[in-house]
């Protein structure tokens, strides 16, 4: 019986239907590779939080059960720009300033509805962003609170009103050239970011404490009795 199959007249192996050389395929994303976590490295924070922030709070709210206390779960950066789907050069200068920041390759972030206004379709890429856990997480927190906070321009502390009521706490940056990973002279265009970091704290009371616990520069707000003081 003769095969019916229909043969490659190159003699290569036959295109399946669907694959992602044809109209409905799709092409395989190369995986990008990680480094592993050096033996036995235990970020500094991460031993402030078992060593220092535990026992303070245990001793502030008096929780029944240690697996109570709230706990950093991630911290999510994300870049806006609704220019990225025309600027091929920005949004390549973008994805880098993120991965050399966070050390992690962004994901890029699509538009979900079509605005004519602003010439948006659906699916074009409008931003990219980065969720970090483990132990990225607390380096990147350590740098953040260490190194980029004390290089804003005229910053005179973080507000301690930007929490969402759920125990997470956002803010938004205004340049990236604070970051020291940034080179200002490769740099295409200025932008901010959102920074949003996710805790397992029921309360802002609580996320605050924990906050405060890593070092978050907040403002200081003064009460009655700071100003009987003073009089």
């Amino acid at each position: 019986m003769a095969d019916k199959k229909q043969q490659n007249p190159k003699g290569g192996k036959n295109q399946v239907k669907g694959s992602p050389k044809g109209k409905g395929g799709t092409a395989k994303k190369k995986a990008v590779k990680v480094p592993p976590i050096p033996e036995g490295y235990i970020p500094r924070l991460k031993l402030a939080y078992k060593e220092r922030i535990v026992p303070e709070m245990l001793k502030q709210f008096n929780y029944k059960n240690v697996m109570l206390l709230p706990r950093l779960d991630k911290i999510v950066l994300n870049v806006g720009d609704g220019t990225l789907h025309s600027e091929t050069k920005l949004k390549e200068s973008i994805v880098a300033e993120m991965t050399n920041i966070t050390g992690q390759a962004p994901v890029l972030t699509q538009a979900r509805l079509s605005v004519a206004n602003f010439k948006l379709r659906t699916g074009m890429v409008v931003g990219c962003r980065v969720t970090l856990r483990g132990w990225r997480m607390y380096e990147f927190l350590d740098r953040l609170v260490s190194i980029v906070i004390p290089r804003i321009r005229d910053f005179k502390g973080l507000s301690d009103k930007s929490f969402d009521g759920r125990g997470n706490y956002n803010f938004g940056v205004k340049e990236q050239i604070i970051f020291p990973e940034i080179d200002y002279d490769n740099v295409e265009k200025l932008h901010g970011m959102d920074v949003n970091i996710c805790t397992s704290a029921e309360t802002d009371e609580e996320a605050l404490a924990l906050l405060k616990g890593f070092g978050f520069p907040f403002i200081k707000r003064e009460t009655e009795q700071d100003q009987a003081e003073v009089a």
